[in-house]
């Protein structure tokens, strides 16, 4: 169970930074007076979406404990990185973000950390 509550709060967090982006892409431009940035962002805090996402992030947040609760520190938390791999693969499928090569040799980089740091 403590590898599920790992995958959990990965996808979890994956899916809060997607959804912000979505909705924070879909919302344009901050003003740049403060007052308007503050309207920008009390509209983007009353959308269902973003809202969804903060309840990601803490419901992401209980799973960890979950997950650390059985799991040595040091061996769960370099999992958390995968959510780097998810990241840039969702924004590139529902934002037509770049995937370059150096990006691509970076979450290889990760995967293989992961590979390493999971087995010791």
């Amino acid at each position: 169970m403590s590898y599920f509550y790992v995958a959990m709060t990965i996808l979890l967090t994956v899916y809060g930074q997607i959804a912000l982006k979505w909705q924070v892409g879909a919302a344009g431009a901050p003003p740049a007076d403060w007052p308007g940035r503050a309207r920008f962002l009390g509209t983007l805090l009353a959308q269902p979406v973003v809202l969804s996402a903060f309840a990601a992030a803490f419901a992401a947040a209980l799973c960890w404990m979950l997950a650390i609760s059985r799991l040595e520190l040091s061996h769960a938390y370099p999992f958390v990185s995968l959510s780097f791999v998810l990241v840039l693969l969702l924004s590139a499928l529902f934002f037509g973000e770049s995937v370059s090569m150096e990006k691509l040799l970076g979450v290889t980089l990760i995967i293989a950390g992961v590979a390493v740091s999971s087995r010791g």
